[in-house]
């Protein structure tokens, strides 16, 4: 218990630090920044899903939680937890531009640019959580109904259905394996080619100097 309430309450100073040290300094305005603050406010709201209810229920004899809060938990997970991931490919996004581009990054990753890929992160975040909601809220449910976990997902929703899941589970498996791959993809691919080019840049000037 004391390890996860820890671990929580670092996490929401350090996050709120890192917003308002960023919104609080003019010389932080860089699109870097602005990225990072979002990230830090998706941080606060995607650690804020689960933890209240797993420690609340550390206090409890009969770990419970309703149908409505499960499917709630469900979605803002997978929506929050997407929302990161494709925050994280804009912001490689932004530093491929910064170290590859630089000459043209004012006007590749400008306020407006900013805004429009923050908000395609919220919006590509809410259509994967509302496609495996939709997907959960028809799954016949019976039996003891007891989660294998902290924690409600749809993988134990899957496992506690009576019905056929087949077609729910291959559904699942295109939306959430088909993100996860594609977007750790792009990730790899991004930042190999930074690397790429910062040693190319460093090899360079060593033969300059030389």
């Amino acid at each position: 218990f004391f390890f996860f309430l820890l671990f929580y309450m670092i996490i929401l100073p350090s996050n709120v630090l890192i917003i308002l040290t960023i919104w609080g300094n003019s010389q932080l305005g860089a699109p870097m920044y602005f990225f990072l603050a979002n990230l830090a406010f998706l941080d606060i709201c995607y650690c804020s899903v689960t933890p209240p209810r797993m420690l609340a229920n550390f206090f409890s004899n009969r770990k419970t939680i309703s149908y409505s809060a499960c499917m709630a938990q469900l979605f803002f997970l997978h929506f929050l937890g997407a929302a990161e991931t494709f925050l994280l490919i804009f912001m490689a996004y932004d530093r491929y531009v910064a170290i590859c581009k630089p000459l043209h990054y004012t006007r590749l990753v400008s306020r407006g640019v900013c805004w429009v890929l923050v908000g395609a992160t919220w919006a590509g975040g809410f259509i994967h959580g509302i496609v495996l909601f939709a997907l959960s809220i028809h799954l016949p449910l019976c039996g003891p109904n007891i989660l294998d976990n902290f924690f409600c997902d749809i993988h134990q929703l899957v496992k506690l259905a009576c019905a056929n899941t087949y077609i729910v589970e291959f559904l699942l498996f295109l939306s959430n394996g088909v993100v996860i791959v594609l977007c750790f993809t792009l990730l790899l691919i991004s930042y190999i080619v930074l690397l790429l080019k910062l040693r190319t840049q460093s090899f360079k000037a060593k033969n300059k100097v030389v």
